[in-house]
C-alpha cells in the first residue's frame, strides 16, 4: 500500500514534509539545507559546532529545559549534521507533537549563542574529534574521504583543532543569520498528526526571511594512504571508489554492485575474506548516493600482515562480478535490498531522515521510488560498474 505522503512549499520558501501513520508515535525535524558540503577550509566543523549550539539554550529554555520538555513526556531528542543537512529532531508520542514542535522551533529562533556556553562547547567537541581518532574504525572512514575529494570538501565534517579555535561567536552569528532561513528550512513529521495543523504551525511561526546557502565545487580524486599507530593490535582499512551521482540512472546500479559485495554476512567479500580464509571478524559495506558525491565504502578489519592479501582478494572480487555474476545472484540481492528498505521504513525515525535526505536531493517524495529503482537495475550496469579502474584506500596498522 502506498504511503499517505504529503509535500508543500510555502509562501516563504519553507518545505513541509509528511508521512501519516496510524501508530501513536511521532518522529518530528526542523532541518537546514546547509552541511559540511557548504563550508570553506577555514570555517571547516561551523555547521557541526552550530548544531551543538542550538541545543544550548533560548531565550526561554535552559538546555535542561530543552531536553526535559521532551524526554519527560516520553521523546527522545537528538541531532545530526551530514554533508549537506543539519537536522533536530525528536520521537514523540503523538499527543506530544505540539510540544516537539515548540521546542524545536524554539531552539531554531530563539538561541542564545552564549559566549560561555560556546567556549564549553568548544572543548566537548574537541574531545569528540578525539573520540573518532582513537576508534580506528571510525577513524579510517574518517580519512578515506580525504583520499576521496579535494579540501574543502575532503577536510573531515567536524572540522580540526585549528578551523575549530578559530570559529568566534561572531563568525557563527554570521553564518547561522545567512542559511538559517525559511527559504532554506525543512519541516518534516512522520506519525499520527494532521497534516493541515503542521502546515498552520509553520506558517504561523515562521518569518520571510530570505537566505542564501554557499556552494562550492566538490573536486574527486583517488588516493591510497598508509597510516601506522602504537598500541593497536589491528589493521583497519577502507577500500573506496567514485560511483554515479543519484541523478544518473546508474546510481542505484552501484547500490546493487555495494550490496552484493559487502554488505551482510552472505556478501561476496565477507564469504571470501571471512569464511573461506578467515583473515578477518569485520567486513561491512555502505553505499552513499547524493545529487553532489557519491561512493561506495568496503571496511575491513584483519591482521597487518594480511593488509595486501585483503586489497588483492577484493580486487579480485570486482573482477570475478564484472566477468560471472549470474541473473539469479543478481536478483537475490535485489530483492535483499528491497526487503531491507521495507524493514527499514518500519521506523519512523529511518523514514523521516531519509525523507529529509530525498528532499535535499531533489524531492522528498523519490523515497517512494526506492523500490521501482531497485527492480529497475539491469545486470549490464552492474557488471559495468565492477570493472573498478580507480579506487582509494586508507589503511592504519599496527606499528
Amino acid at each position: 500500500m502506498k504511503p499517505n505522503f504529503k509535500r508543500i512549499v510555502l509562501k516563504n520558501g519553507m518545505t513541509v514534509l509528511f508521512e501519516k501513520r496510524t501508530l501513536p508515535v511521532v518522529s518530528v525535524a526542523i532541518a537546514v539545507r546547509n552541511g559540511g558540503i557548504n563550508e570553506t577550509a577555514e570555517e571547516k566543523g561551523i555547521s557541526h559546532f552550530m548544531e551543538h549550539l542550538l541545543y544550548k539554550g533560548t531565550k526561554k529554555r535552559t538546555a535542561k529545559q530543552i531536553a526535559e520538555e521532551i524526554e519527560k513526556n516520553g521523546g527522545e531528542l537528538n541531532g545530526f549534521t551530514s554533508e549537506s543537512l543539519t537536522a533536530f529532531w525528536c520521537k514523540m508520542p503523538s499527543e506530544s507533537i505540539d510540544i516537539a514542535l515548540d521546542v524545536l522551533s524554539d531552539m531554531i529562533k530563539n538561541s542564545k549563542f552564549d559566549e560561555k556556553e560556546m567556549e564549553k562547547e568548544r572543548k566537548v567537541i574537541f574531545e569528540e574529534i578525539k573520540m573518532y581518532h582513537d576508534i580506528p574504525r571510525l577513524h579510517v572512514l574518517d580519512m578515506v574521504h580525504q583520499t576521496l575529494y579535494q579540501p574543502p570538501f575532503g577536510m573531515p565534517l567536524i572540522g580540526t583543532i585549528e578551523t575549530m579555535n578559530s570559529i568566534t561567536r561572531e563568525k557563527m552569528l554570521k553564518k547561522f543569520k545567512q542559511v538559517y532561513t525559511p527559504n532554506n528550512m525543512i519541516l518534516a513529521v512522520v506519525g499520527d498528526a494532521d497534516f493541515d495543523k503542521i502546515v498552520n504551525f509553520a506558517e504561523k511561526n515562521f518569518g520571510n526571511e530570505k537566505g542564501n546557502v554557499p556552494e562550492f565545487k566538490i573536486q574527486k580524486k583517488n588516493e591510497t594512504k598508509t597510516e601506522t599507530r602504537k598500541g593497536i593490535d589491528q589493521a583497519n582499512l577502507v577500500f573506496a571508489y567514485h560511483i554515479p551521482l543519484l541523478s544518473d540512472k546508474k546510481a542505484y546500479a552501484a547500490k546493487v554492485l555495494g550490496t552484493l559485495m559487502a554488505e551482510g554476512m552472505s556478501s561476496r567479500l565477507f564469504t571470501e575474506i571471512r569464511e573461506k580464509r578467515n583473515l578477518a571478524y569485520a567486513i561491512k559495506g555502505d553505499t552513499i548516493l547524493s545529487k553532489d558525491y557519491s561512493q561506495n565504502y568496503i571496511y575491513v578489519g584483519t591482521t597487518k600482515e594480511s593488509v595486501e592479501k585483503v586489497k588483492q582478494l577484493i580486487l579480485d572480487e570486482f573482477e570475478k562480478v564484472s566477468k560471472n555474476l549470474s541473473e539469479k545472484e543478481f536478483n537475490e540481492v535485489k530483492k535483499q535490498i528491497i526487503g531491507n528498505y521495507k524493514i527499514a521504513m518500519e521506523d519512523s525515525e529511518e523514514v523521516l531522515t531519509a525523507l529529509l535526505l530525498y528532499e535535499i536531493d531533489g524531492n522528498a517524495g523519490d523515497f517512494y521510488d526506492f523500490e521501482k529503482n531497485i527492480s529497475d537495475v539491469k545486470l549490464k550496469d552492474v557488471l559495468d560498474l565492477a570493472k573498478i579502474k580507480k579506487y582509494s584506500m586508507y589503511t592504519l596498522i599496527p606499528d
